[in-house]
C-alpha cells in the first residue's frame, strides 16, 4: 500500500480509518485544531488564569483545613505528571501523590519521582500490583493480538487514583492528561480504557489466572466515586499555555529532572511496546500521533516532526 501522509501533520494511512479532505488535511489534525479552538483553549492567557484561579479556589474551599489533603495527583516520573506536582504546590494545594508500581519503572523515572516529592515534601502512596496476576493479564493482551496493550496499566492507574481519593474523602483528582500534547490518538491504536468487561473478556479467554486483586472500575465503583463521593477529575494543564519544552526546562531547574530519550521512557514496558511491538506487529508508529499533536498546538513544525521520524525507533 502506498503511503499517503497528511499535508498539515504527519499522520498517514497506516491508520486505516484516516480521512483526507480536498486539501490533503486529515481528520485527526482537523479535529485536534477544532478542539484547540474551543473552551478553554480559546481563552486569552489572562482569562485562563482567571478560570484556573476559580478551580483552585473551589478545591481549597471544599478541601477544608481539617483535612490533610485536598487533591490526589498521579505521578509516573513523566513530564506531564511531574509538572502537575509543580503547579499544585505553586498554587498552595495539599496533594497526596499516588504511583502505580507495575514493576516496569525505569531507574530514571524512580529518581525523578523521588527528587520531586522529596523537595516538595509530599506524602506518597506507592501502590504495588500483584505481579504474578498483573503479568498474566499483560500476557493475555499480548496473546489476544490487540494493539491496546497498555489497557491493564491505564485502567489500574485510573482506578487506584479514584479509590485513594474515595478512601481519604478527597473530592479532586488532578492529572497530567492534556490536549496540547495528546490531542491525536486514533481509536484503532487504543480503546477500552474504562471498559472493565473488555479486560475481563481478554483475561478469561487468554489468561491462566483468575482476576482477584486487579483494581476493577466497574459500575459500582463508578457510582461510588463519581455520584456518591462526587469526585471530580481535573485536567489542569488545559488551563495554562502548556509547552513541553518550556516545562522540561522548569523541571530541570527546580528538581534536576532527567529527560527521557523517548516519550513514555519512564516505563520499560511502554517503551518496548511503542518502539517494537506496535510498529512491527500492527504497523503503528505512535510517534506520529505524539508529533502531530505538537504540530497542532504550534510547539513544533511539520519539518521538525519529519526529521524526528527519520530516527530509529530502537
Amino acid at each position: 500500500m502506498e503511503q499517503v501522509m497528511c499535508k498539515r501533520c504527519v499522520m498517514d494511512n497506516t491508520d486505516p480509518d484516516i480521512i483526507f479532505d480536498k486539501n490533503g488535511f486529515c481528520n485527526h489534525c482537523t479535529e485536534a485544531i477544532r478542539e484547540l479552538s474551543s473552551f478553554p483553549f480559546n481563552l486569552t492567557k489572562l482569562q485562563k488564569e482567571e478560570e484556573l484561579k476559580k478551580i483552585i479556589s473551589t478545591i481549597k474551599k471544599r478541601g477544608t483545613r481539617h483535612k490533610k489533603y485536598d487533591c490526589v495527583v498521579g505521578v509516573s516520573g513523566g513530564v506531564d505528571s511531574s509538572y502537575v506536582i509543580y503547579l499544585v504546590k505553586k498554587f498552595g494545594l495539599r496533594p497526596l501523590a499516588v504511583h502505580l508500581d507495575n514493576e516496569w519503572d525505569t531507574e530514571i523515572s524512580v529518581n525523578n519521582i523521588e527528587s520531586i516529592l522529596k523537595k516538595e515534601n509530599i506524602d506518597f502512596i506507592n501502590q504495588k500490583v500483584n505481579w504474578e496476576e498483573f503479568r498474566d493479564i499483560q500476557l493475555s493482551f499480548l496473546k489476544a493480538g490487540v494493539p491496546d496493550l497498555e489497557i491493564p496499566s491505564d485502567h489500574a492507574i485510573f482506578t487506584y487514583l479514584f479509590e485513594v481519593a474515595a478512601k481519604n474523602n478527597i473530592r479532586y483528582v488532578i492529572n497530567g492528561s492534556n490536549t496540547a500534547t495528546e490531542s491525536i490518538l486514533p481509536l484503532r491504536w487504543s480503546n477500552g480504557l474504562s471498559d472493565w468487561k473488555y479486560i475481563k473478556y481478554i483475561q478469561k479467554k487468554f489468561g491462566s489466572k483468575k482476576i482477584e486483586t486487579f483494581p476493577i472500575n466497574g459500575v459500582f465503583n463508578v457510582l461510588k466515586t463519581h455520584l456518591i463521593k462526587r469526585i471530580k477529575n481535573i485536567r489542569i494543564l488545559n488551563y495554562i499555555d502548556y509547552n513541553k519544552e518550556e516545562t522540561l526546562k522548569i523541571l530541570e531547574k527546580e528538581y534536576s529532572y532527567k529527560r527521557y530519550n523517548k516519550k513514555h521512557g519512564e516505563s520499560v514496558y511502554t517503551y518496548f511496546l511503542q518502539s517494537y511491538i506496535l510498529p512491527k506487529r500492527f504497523n503503528f508508529d505512535k510517534r506520529k500521533g505524539h508529533l502531530s499533536s505538537l504540530i497542532c498546538s504550534n510547539q513544533i513544525t511539520r519539518d521538525e516532526a519529519l526529521t524526528s521520524l527519520k530516527k530509529e525507533l530502537l
